[in-house]
């Protein structure tokens, strides 16, 4: 079995000690590297090859939005998980507009970091329920209106729906019992018609328009 190779991007010693205490008690992640700041997360990439990073958001010589920056600058596939507080949710839009595949809170439970590492690895987004109403909240306030759910035909409101939960396309496809490349389109479609140029927001605009409810 492949491991998903997980690199941590903390500056606090004890938070990245715990993190790789939690993620090695499972048998399919393994913790490949640590780094500091942002620096040194991109001298370690090219050496270790994630899959997977989770980057703190607050750190010295260069934050996380900066470091996420540069990161998908560098390599699209790489998956970057940001570990948040509460009170940093001011920055999650820029890192949402930046790329970020999921969003979990330093003080969530284990099982929500495992959850969220393996999402997002298969291809999926994850946002730690916890954060997404004030995500949403923001949001409403921001942009008023659905622009775009009016032009979504029903299978792309369950396709969406599901893009919601976390699922890749392998697993939309099994779920709808149709096949992968239909999905592939039917998200292409989705991110033309609301306007969104990942899962992770597309996720965000399935919350904030309540498209569950709408199917």
């Amino acid at each position: 079995m492949e491991k998903i190779r997980v690199l941590l991007v903390d500056d606090h010693s004890l938070v990245r000690q715990g993190l790789k205490q939690i993620i090695e008690l499972e048998e399919d992640i393994l913790v490949i590297g640590q780094a500091s700041n942002g620096e040194e997360a991109l001298e370690l990439i090219s050496k270790v090859k994630p899959n997977v990073i989770l980057l703190d958001i607050n750190m010295p010589k260069m934050n996380g939005i900066q470091t996420l920056r540069r990161i998908k600058d560098m390599d699209k596939t790489i998956k970057v998980i940001m570990l948040t507080f509460h009170e940093d949710r001011e920055y999650l839009f820029e890192t949402i507009n930046l790329g970020a595949n999921g969003y979990v809170l330093k003080d969530a439970e284990s099982a929500s970091l495992i959850k969220a590492i393996r999402d997002v690895n298969k291809g999926g987004s994850y946002i730690h329920p916890n954060i997404t109403t004030e995500i949403v909240k923001e949001l409403n306030n921001k942009y008023k209106g659905n622009d775009g759910v009016d032009e979504l035909t029903r299978r792309e409101f369950e396709v969406l729906s599901l893009i919601a939960e976390g699922q890749n396309n392998k697993e939309i496809a099994n779920t709808l019992f149709i096949s992968e490349k239909t999905v592939k389109n039917h998200v292409s479609n989705i991110f033309k018609k609301i306007d969104v140029n990942d899962r992770t927001q597309a996720a965000i605009y399935a919350y904030r328009n309540n498209v569950k409810k709408l199917l």
